[in-house]
């Protein structure tokens, strides 16, 4: 694939990067910290895809983008 979708948001102080095309993830203390590790993780995952092509994977649905988005408003108080 030559482009991915990631989708950003912040948590407990911290930005996690979601990519939708495999629901892989990546964090770091600013946006572009995220954005690098969830591109090393699809980097480092798509080198595992050429050798071991059994690996299922499938990208997020809508239900599991919602959840990623609301888990910060669902603290009980």
């Amino acid at each position: 694939m030559d482009f991915y979708t990631e989708v950003l948001r912040k948590s407990a102080g911290y930005w996690v990067a979601l990519c939708l095309e495999n629901g892989l993830v990546g964090q770091g203390i600013n946006q572009e910290v995220a954005i690098k590790q969830l591109n090393k993780a699809i980097a480092s995952f798509l080198e595992v895809y050429k050798i071991e092509t059994d690996i299922y994977y499938t990208s997020v649905s809508i239900e599991e983008l919602h959840e990623f988005l609301a888990v910060e408003n669902t603290r009980s108080i």
